[in-house]
């Protein structure tokens, strides 16, 4: 059994002295000998590594299950022989035999997923897309597979929308434009995909937050700690007052961080931000003006120019 509630006391004599036999698997009281707990698995590691190929050499399991490969790692492979010249002829074909069938071996659901899987990997490493989105996107894809739903479209329409859809998920900041460009594929194409996957697996996610796009749009803008505050700030009360509502996440980001960079008297333009963004100047000037006018900030704007 496993150890359960960390047990204090003897409840026999009330003793606290306790000893814990791990060749035996109990729990005994030292001072009446009650065996308080018996049977008990031990989980801890029974050896010793004091570099790291020593730990290799004495681990016995393997790499975790992964979704991001077609058979999630668990697949062998029939390698080279070491000396094909000490088998017989016999021998010698029915090896060849066997690595060519266990090629050929596979279900087409199967071979898709080693294509679209592979593709997957490609677009995630250039994306820079974190593991855990990664898997999740790995994941939605093999279920849409399973499912029949990329029967009639393109792997990578469908492969792109299981990424945006992941990215979404886990709040990784990446646009529609982003992995349109990556793939190239039509951004329409991407959204349309994106949202039939969803419905027909029943995947549900939030609406994104500006503030999921401050940090990666301050970072390539090189903002200081203090501006991106400010831009936090400015978002937060926009929420309060229902400014944000109906409107693009990256567009009322771009602005906050332009107001944002103006108040901290950083120089930054309106075609800096938008470039950034993957937004117009019209979006970013417009959004600009309601933050003005809506937060009272007019006054500090003007202050901050005319000195």
């Amino acid at each position: 059994m496993k150890m359960g509630k960390k047990i204090s006391k003897c409840p026999e004599c009330g003793s606290k002295k306790l000893y814990w036999d791990r060749s035996r698997g109990e729990v005994i009281c030292k001072a009446c000998g009650f065996v308080i707990e018996e049977r008990l698995i031990d989980f801890s590691q029974e050896w010793r590594e004091f570099d790291s190929e020593q730990g290799e050499s004495r681990r016995r399991v393997g790499s975790p299950l992964t979704f991001t490969k077609h058979d999630k790692g668990l697949s062998t492979k029939i390698g080279k022989a070491g000396d094909l010249t000490k088998m017989t002829p016999s021998e010698r074909r029915m090896y060849y035999r066997m690595r060519k069938w266990q090629t050929r071996i596979s279900t087409p659901i199967e071979r898709n997923l080693k294509f679209a899987l592979a593709e997957l990997k490609r677009i995630a490493s250039f994306l820079d897309v974190p593991k855990i989105a990664e898997e999740d996107a790995a994941m939605i894809y093999r279920m849409a597979a399973e499912k029949g739903l990329v029967r009639g479209r393109s792997m990578e329409s469908v492969v792109a929308g299981a990424l945006y859809a992941a990215c979404r998920r886990h709040g990784v900041p990446r646009t529609l434009d982003e992995i349109s460009h990556a793939f190239p594929l039509d951004k329409k194409e991407i959204g349309k995909t994106y949202r039939f996957i969803c419905r027909e697996l029943r995947i549900r996610i939030l609406p994104t937050s500006p503030q999921d796009y401050v940090q990666r749009f301050a970072s390539e803008l090189k903002l200081k700690p203090k501006t991106v505050s400010k831009a936090v700030e400015i978002i937060k009360k926009a929420n309060k007052l229902e400014i944000t509502s109906g409107k693009g996440p990256m567009g009322i980001a771009a602005a906050a961080l332009y107001v944002a960079a103006l108040l901290s008297g950083e120089k930054k333009t309106q075609r800096d931000v938008a470039d950034v963004a993957g937004v117009t100047e019209v979006t970013i000037r417009n959004r600009y003006k309601e933050l003005l006018e809506k937060l009272k900030l007019e006054d500090q704007i003007k202050k901050i120019r005319e000195k």
